[in-house]
């Protein structure tokens, strides 16, 4: 297989059992081709757990596969339920550790606003640093790893917010919204959660993802796109409406996104409506603003459109 085929036959095998979400499906599979996580800010009962499923079905990790996990988040939970502890065992006379269900391949974090801060601060070392640490030892999880964190706008009491801190570590924040009625009448018909995702095969190994995400990695990006991140990322910082702007990772993420977007769209550059696709997901969660009540989309998207467009006007070429 052609590693550039690679991103069309996930999109493609997603969309079989996720349906008439394509753009959806695009940015998620962006950010797992860019190494990064996602954090699902929707209703209940769309999907949220499905589509970590379906990913992990779809990529044959070899004779053991990928390992899927998912952690429903309560505020009982203690950060040794996810990471692993340490067990004696009396026969050997050691300590033997026994893996928590964050050392998996996908995670699924289900509800992670509903969990304390000590445990969402457990699952942040394992995201940043890709590590958790028991005692003196460290454990890493195994590649791919990636992370499928979910939250329900609609319901804030008994939750905890998510930290700053907490949320940069997210490359993208998505929504996948209620299906369209086409969709929604091919989900009567062929119920895909539970009769299609069950016969869902692999469509690409794991040699041929890693490739792909290589390959991802090393799309072209021009010099006057990186500035217009750059500057973008920089006007969140004083804009007059946020009271705390991008940090200097949201750049990086930025930039590794684009490249993947790039990559599913099957270019082997990145171009300006790239990042235009790409602003909200990725630097909206990321903002403060000063009116609580006020989403941050829209002037996230309005700083993007302003300097793309000074960016068509002085440089006339963003693919060159």
């Amino acid at each position: 297989m052609k590693v550039e085929n690679a991103a069309g036959l996930l999109l493609e095998g997603a969309g079989s059992i996720i349906k008439g979400k394509k753009e959806f499906l695009e940015l998620l599979l962006a950010s797992v081709f860019a190494g990064g996580h996602v954090l699902i800010d929707d209703y209940p009962g769309l999907g949220k757990t499905t589509v970590a499923k379906t990913l992990a079905k779809l990529i044959d990790g070899g004779m053991v596969g990928l390992v899927f996990k998912r952690i429903q988040f309560t505020p009982d939970l203690l950060p040794y339920d996810i990471t692993g502890v340490d067990v004696y065992d009396p026969k050997s006379g050691d300590f033997r550790f026994i893996p928590g269900p964050v050392l998996a391949n996908i995670v699924l974090a289900d509800e992670i606003n509903r969990t304390t801060p000590k445990v969402q601060s457990a699952l942040l070392e394992v995201m940043a640093e890709r590590q958790v640490t028991i005692g003196q030892e460290t454990h890493k999880p195994p590649e791919p790893f990636f992370v499928i964190a979910t939250q329900n706008p609609i319901e804030s009491e008994g939750t905890f917010p998510l930290p700053s801190a907490q949320l940069d570590r997210f490359m993208m924040k998505l929504s996948m919204g209620y299906p369209d009625r086409e969709a929604e009448l091919a989900i009567l018909e062929e119920n895909p959660a539970e009769i299609n995702l069950l016969q869902l095969e692999p469509v690409i190994c794991l040699t041929d993802f890693i490739a792909a995400k290589k390959s991802a990695s090393e799309i072209f990006c021009h010099q006057s796109l990186k500035e217009a991140i750059a500057d973008i990322v920089r006007d969140t910082r004083i804009h007059k409406e946020f009271s705390l702007g991008a940090s200097p990772r949201a750049g990086l993420h930025f930039l590794a996104a684009a490249r993947a977007y790039a990559f599913i769209k099957g270019r082997d550059y990145v171009i300006d409506e790239d990042l235009a696709a790409l602003t909200v997901p990725v630097l909206a969660h990321r903002v403060k603003l000063h009116d609580p009540r006020v989403q941050a989309d829209k002037f996230i998207r309005e700083i993007c459109l302003a300097r793309l467009e000074k960016l068509v006007k002085t440089d006339g070429n963003t693919t060159g």
